[in-house]
């Protein structure tokens, strides 16, 4: 963890920011597998380790924003905890290390809000994401289980999203540690790919890397040679010569900051020609989006950006024709690029999304479209100094929205369906970098992995 003045001071902002009422954080608990005694792999909640740092089930937070002060409840071990995980430090001395006083017993923790509700005060939490929290909350609060979600309060949502949207330099550093495990990660799965390879054999020495040097995969690993299903987490496919693979992942520090970056090679270490046209032109897309990034460009702009390039190049090809400001402006390019460029990243991989994506990647200059692809953009509003988000183009060819698209004579105007008829075999090409909006412009986050043609050919042939 940092040191316990940041967490205080992160909790005075936060008061400052809300100014009444209690902030009530609810850490996470374990959760079972397949039996109450095996649980999956603990992941506390990222604003709960924000404001309070503390990577242990069973506890909840308080800020008062009337007083500054700041309770964690949570229970002391007992000799059955220690007989089975070995001494531990006690309440108070965990909650000593993130600079907090004033300690409880979780069974303490209902009749401290109801003392609150019964005052008139505010209690103030962040949407649920968990179902074991929704009910816990609702037990403490009074409140049905469905009622839950909508009693969030917007004002602590809209303070949480403004702090944790600008990283502090300490945050880039554990950043770049995510990185450097995703730069071994992916360099690793380059060398690995070959003919007769089957996928799980590389997801799992990959998620291993990420295991070793860190607390694992920052999301489940997207690894496959049918890069057309955007988020496959299916690993059993054997590699076959001409297939290309897509390596989505990240990794998560032991403090879980994470990274996520995309790379598309060919399985057999050599591009093809059709292949290399449509990878060079989502490179051209990611380099010219990276270097358009500065403080107080809005994202849907670089998403547009790259949208036209790959219009303009898929021009080239014979793929999409018509007057390109026309076509981007119809939403003709998402047949080939139907998601986002990009979305925030930090603690949480997407960054706050189970705040809510709008209160996340959109504000009051600029709301949500409903165009197909672009309705899917998380990301929207205009870049400031400390954001830490993707920038991740792609250009897929998914069959069964060819056949949607051709079959209702969509954007003919702007889509030569016979032209793709013949790349229905394709698959899919993404390409993705993290990146750093600094005071004057942008900075690419950690060691380069290889992107381009000749430096992922390279490094196939070692």
């Amino acid at each position: 963890m940092f040191n316990k003045e940041t967490y205080q001071n992160r909790r005075e902002r936060l008061a400052a920011l809300v100014k009444d009422g209690l902030m009530l954080f609810p850490g996470n608990a374990w959760v079972p597998y397949n039996y109450p005694a095996n649980p999956f792999h603990f992941r506390q909640d990222s604003s709960f380790l924000y404001y309070f740092g503390l990577n242990q089930a069973g506890l909840f937070g308080v800020v008062d924003a009337d007083t500054g002060e700041s309770y964690l409840f949570g229970d002391d071990v007992d000799m059955d905890d220690i007989i089975w995980m070995g001494p531990q430090e006690s309440m108070r001395e965990r909650a000593a290390k993130v600079g907090v006083a004033n300690t409880s017993p979780l069974s303490s923790l209902q009749a401290f809000l109801q003392n609150a509700k019964g005052s008139g005060r505010k209690i103030h939490f962040l949407p649920p994401y968990r179902s074991q929290t929704t009910i816990h909350l609702a037990d403490l609060l009074g409140l049905h289980h469905n009622e839950v979600r909508a009693a969030a309060s917007v004002e602590l949502i809209k303070a949480v999203v403004a702090m944790r949207s600008i990283k502090e330099p300490q945050e880039i550093v554990e950043i770049e540690k995510a990185m450097d495990i995703a730069y071994e990660m992916h360099t690793t799965s380059m060398k690995m790919a070959k003919p007769g390879v089957v996928e799980q054999e590389i997801a799992g020495h990959i998620e291993g890397i990420a295991l070793k040097r860190g607390s694992g995969v920052s999301f489940p690993i997207i690894l496959s040679v049918h890069g057309e299903t955007l988020h496959n987490h299916g690993h059993a496919n054997v590699m076959k010569d001409g297939d290309l693979m897509i390596t989505d992942a990240g990794a998560e520090t032991n403090m879980n900051y994470c990274s996520d970056i995309t790379r598309t090679i060919p399985v057999n270490g050599k591009y093809s020609t059709r292949q290399r046209e449509i990878y060079e032109l989502v490179v051209d897309a990611n380099v010219a989006t990276i270097e358009a990034a500065a403080p107080g460009v809005r994202n849907i702009d670089l998403h547009l950006m790259a949208a036209r390039i790959i219009t303009i190049g898929l021009q080239d090809l014979g793929l999409m024709k018509g007057d390109v400001d026309e076509a981007v402006a119809a939403g003709a390019h998402a047949l080939f690029f139907p998601h986002g460029l990009g979305h925030m990243m930090g603690l949480d991989v997407h960054d706050m999304e189970g705040l809510g994506e709008d209160y996340v990647g959109y504000d009051d200059s600029i709301s949500r479209s409903t165009q197909f692809g672009l309705a899917f953009l998380r990301l929207a509003k205009a870049l400031q100094t400390g954001n830490v988000f993707t920038i991740e183009p792609g250009i897929y060819f998914i069959p069964e929205l060819i056949d949607q698209w051709k079959a209702e004579k969509k954007h003919t105007d702007f889509i030569n369906y016979d032209k793709v008829e013949t790349y229905k075999d394709f698959g899919g090409i993404r390409v993705e970098d993290d990146i750093l909006i600094t005071g004057d412009g942008f900075r690419v986050l950690g060691k380069p992995i290889p992107k381009t043609v000749a430096e992922i050919e390279a490094i196939m042939q070692r």
